[in-house]
């Protein structure tokens, strides 16, 4: 699965838990609350005032590191 600014919380969540770690070392910590799962990346980090594509990047180096492992 690719992740990308219109990837929902919900969808990310499902693809792989351990991107909830990265979203609230981001300062996300209503991961688990179920407004927040039909939301985007995109538009949860406008909500939280946090530069998207810094938070898109740590997920996609998560994801990498994974795949190498």
């Amino acid at each position: 699965m690719e992740i990308t600014k219109d990837t929902t919380m919900g969808e990310m969540l499902d693809y792989d838990g351990g991107i909830a770690y990265i979203l609230m070392q981001s300062g996300m910590h209503c991961v688990g609350c179920p407004s927040s799962i039909g939301e985007t990346l995109e538009e949860a980090c406008v909500v939280h005032g946090l530069d998207c594509n810094a938070v898109l990047a740590q997920i996609t180096e998560y994801l990498a590191s994974k795949k190498e492992a």
